[in-house]
C-alpha cells in the first residue's frame, strides 16, 4: 500500500513535469523502453530490484545505461537516476501505469475492464465500447478478459467502480435470497 501511494506520488510529479514541458508522450516512450530493458534482461532486472545491491552501484548501472542509449529527456534521466538513488526501481512500472492514466484522462480517454465467459467478438467488443463510452462521455481504452466462472453476461470495471452483470452473480444473489427466506 505504502509503495502503491509513493508511485501515484512520483507519477503525478512526473506528469506535471512532462505535461509542462509538452513531453508527456516522449517520457511515456523513454521510460517503458527502459521497463522493457530490465523486464527483456533477468540478470539486470536482479541487480536493479534486489534490495541487498546498495543505490550507489544501481545508480551508476542506471546511469551507463542512459548514456549508452543516449537522447533520454533530462526529466527521464532524472526520474531514474533519483528512483535508482532512493532504491525506489521496483516502482517503475507501477509509476509508468499511474502516468500513463493521468495522461488518459487529460485526453479524455477512460479505461475498462469487461470480462465475459467467452471471448468477445470484435464486433460486439465495439458496441460495448460505443455503449460505455456514451454511458462515461469519454472515448473508451477497452480491455476484455475471460473468466469462464462468469457463466454469462458481463462484468464491468471503470476505475473502481463495477457493474456485475454475470450470470453467476445473479445466482449468488438468488441463492442468497432463498436462504435468508427460509
Amino acid at each position: 500500500m505504502v509503495s502503491r501511494a509513493a508511485a501515484i506520488r512520483y507519477a503525478r510529479a512526473l506528469f506535471e513535469v512532462s505535461h509542462k514541458q509538452g513531453e508527456l508522450e516522449r517520457i511515456d516512450r523513454e521510460v517503458s523502453a527502459f521497463v522493457a530493458l530490465v523486464d527483456g534482461h533477468p540478470a539486470l532486472g536482479q541487480s536493479l530490484l534486489n534490495p541487498a545491491v546498495p543505490p550507489g552501484p544501481k545508480r551508476a548501472v542506471v546511469t551507463a545505461l542512459l548514456d549508452r542509449a543516449g537522447g533520454h529527456s533530462e526529466t527521464t534521466v532524472r526520474l531514474l537516476t533519483l528512483l535508482a538513488e532512493r532504491d525506489r526501481l521496483s516502482l517503475l512500472p507501477e509509476i509508468l501505469e499511474s502516468f500513463r492514466g493521468q495522461v488518459m484522462e487529460l485526453q479524455g480517454i477512460g479505461r475498462a475492464r469487461v470480462t465475459t465467459a467467452t471471448p468477445l467478438t470484435s464486433d460486439r467488443a465495439e458496441q460495448i465500447n460505443q455503449q460505455l463510452a456514451t454511458a462515461t462521455g469519454k472515448k473508451v481504452d477497452l480491455e476484455t478478459g475471460v473468466d469462464p466462472s462468469v457463466i454469462g453476461g458481463v462484468v464491468t470495471q471503470i476505475g473502481s467502480i463495477v457493474w456485475d452483470g454475470s450470470i453467476a452473480r445473479h445466482l449468488a444473489r438468488l441463492r442468497q435470497q432463498f436462504s435468508s427466506e427460509t
